[in-house]
């Protein structure tokens, strides 16, 4: 179940870094993939810094970090 959540706060993370990030979105489906990513490296990221939110809502405070990482990475390739 803990899985299910993971993909589902992913998914809500990239649509709102998504809309977060101006110029930065690559459409829907390729938004959630990198919530989905995002989650991971916000989870990494945060984890470096020391920071820790529980919960789902931090849960998605966290994965929203992360994929307007991601995002801001890849449109550093986008031409």
């Amino acid at each position: 179940m803990s899985f299910i959540w993971f993909i589902l706060i992913g998914i809500c993370a990239g649509a709102i870094a998504g809309r977060l990030m101006k110029g930065s979105g690559f459409g829907c489906l390729v938004n959630m993939i990198v919530g989905i990513i995002g989650s991971v490296l916000g989870g990494w990221l945060l984890g470096v810094a020391g920071y820790s939110f529980h919960g789902v809502l931090g849960s998605l405070i966290t994965a929203t970090i992360g994929a307007i990482v991601f995002l801001w990475i890849l449109s550093l390739f986008k031409r």
